[in-house]
């Protein structure tokens, strides 16, 4: 019975002080991927582990968090670099970086489980002291979980938002939610849990679902620069993002009014952060770069200006609006999402797409004069990257548009909503030669040739990605008639498709 005096020791190799540091510091040392599989690892035998202090359990998962940083960047921007790798190596990737923020956040919420049960414990008001760094540890781990989802273009549900507020809400009121300290001992600023959850905040409101995955990590890294520039408060500011802590709610779009005053509203605005994007806007289109701009990352000048100007429309009070009136219906339409096999269709004159090999069936539910949204299985394989170019043909109807896909949202179901941009609603086939190579085939560039400019002696024309060149004067033939292009300049760019302007000297 005298043993029932003694607390009894945790049955688990990291109970022990050396060996806890011997396996810290091996995670350091070892390659990024087998770290972050060890981690998770020491993350599933954690959640199984019983008689831990408070403390002791707390300081453990820290230090496994701590160590596991470095290598979550590294995997990371490797995933970004994944140029054409299998669906099987991607999916693999993206799994295991997801997991370890989802597993660390569980250890995390477990902690804070184990003290609101035991609130009267020594341990437990010994443990309060570290509760402001792991709030903020939280917040950021649920932050990178909405960042991680975003890479697959996948909201994320209400739970993750429900805990994000209830963690601030918490911390405001013991009244911590603003004090600043380190977040890991490999980063060199200081955050807080508010601006943990101000960054989610920001993420969620600057529409990632129109970025490629570099970009969207290229937006993240803008949002933490220009995080000061934020104001977040009770008091009701025009033009304001909104949401309610209460209800654990996503913030809302300012073109909504807010609901009748209430204890749990917050609002956020731009403010100045606005005004230094604006700055940061005008240096870059004069080709500068600000010196004290540090991204962490090697970015050039044109990918940074790009998402600068898309954020700059997000961040307004009145962000951007449908300029088209949307109509509801439900029509079944054929797609062909290929450059090269949409060429052949307006080269043969094919006037049904859905007996082409490779088309897929979509479904619009609400269209206007400037696009539609279509839903559509989620994994077939080209058709849901972002700025694809596509052949369209409704169910019943003989016209063919070209468009451009400039959303995409997954759903849970295993299905992904498109938004889509028409390009297009009427196009030529032609092949173009480079004036001084005459007419050898060999040197031929497909094209699709869109009449539809509106302006006289323009010409508007969809080339393979890449295939412009400003010193290059191109010709093509068409009905007998010979075009002679001065080239002027790059309209816009896609996944696999750039629209160019030339002069047309015929």
């Amino acid at each position: 019975m005298l043993f029932n005096f003694f607390p009894q020791r945790p049955d688990h190799p990291l109970a022990h002080d050396k060996e806890l540091k011997r396996i810290v510091a091996e995670i350091r040392r070892a390659p990024a991927v087998q770290a972050i599989e060890e981690v998770n690892s020491w993350f599933e035998s954690l959640k199984y582990a019983e008689k831990f202090p408070i403390d002791s359990y707390f300081n453990i998962i820290s230090q496994l968090d701590d160590a596991a940083q470095v290598h979550l960047r590294r995997l990371k921007r490797e995933y970004l670099g994944l140029a054409e790798s299998s669906k099987v190596e991607e999916e693999r990737r993206w799994t295991r970086n997801y997991a370890y923020y989802r597993e660390a956040t569980t250890l995390y919420e477990s902690c804070l489980e184990r003290a609101r049960a035991e609130p009267k414990n020594k341990l437990v008001e010994a443990f309060r002291a570290a509760m402001p760094l792991l709030d903020a540890r939280l917040q950021a781990l649920r932050t990178h979980q909405l960042k991680w989802l975003a890479y697959r273009y996948t909201a994320a549900d209400e739970s993750l938002w429900q805990a994000l507020g209830r963690t601030y809400a918490s911390a405001e009121a013991v009244g911590y939610a603003n004090k600043l300290m380190p977040l890991y001992t490999s980063q060199r600023s200081l955050t807080s849990v508010l601006q943990q959850y101000l960054q989610a905040m920001i993420f969620h409101v600057s529409s990632m679902d129109s970025l490629t995955l570099e970009q969207i990590d290229l937006a993240d890294r803008l949002i933490g620069h220009f995080l000061p520039g934020f104001v977040f408060s009770a008091d009701y500011q025009s033009g304001a993002y909104w949401l309610d802590l209460a209800k654990g709610s996503p913030p809302t779009r300012p073109t909504r009014n807010p609901p009748v005053p209430q204890a749990g509203l917050r609002f956020f605005s731009a403010a100045a952060a606005c005004k230094a994007l604006g700055n940061l806007i005008e240096l870059l289109e004069r080709g500068e770069t600000p010196p004290d701009l540090d991204l962490g990352e090697e970015t050039s000048s044109a990918a940074l200006l790009s998402v600068a100007r898309h954020l700059s429309l997000y961040w307004v009070p009145n962000p951007p609006q449908r300029q088209h009136v949307r109509h509801q219906v439900t029509t079944r339409m054929s797609v062909i999402n290929d450059f090269f096999e949409i060429h052949k269709i307006f080269t043969h004159s094919l006037r049904e797409l859905r007996h082409m090999p490779g088309a897929v069936n979509w479904s619009a539910d609400n269209v206007s004069l400037g696009g539609f949204r279509a839903c559509c299985e989620a994994n077939i394989d080209g058709v849901l990257k972002l700025g694809s170019l596509i052949c369209v043909q409704p169910e019943g109807s003989q016209n063919q548009l070209l468009g451009s896909i400039r959303r995409i949202s997954r759903r849970r179901d295993g299905h992904a909503d498109l938004g889509v941009q028409v390009l297009a609603k009427q196009a030529r086939a032609i092949q173009l030669q480079p004036r001084r190579s005459g007419f050898s085939a060999a040197n031929q560039v497909p094209g699709l040739w869109l009449p539809d400019t509106g302006q006289a002696g323009l010409l508007r024309i969809i080339l393979p990605l890449g295939q412009f060149n400003v010193r290059e004067t191109m010709e093509f033939r068409y009905a007998g008639q010979a075009h002679l292009l001065t080239p002027l300049e790059i309209e816009e760019t896609g996944a696999d498709y750039e629209v160019a302007r030339y002069r047309n000297a015929t």
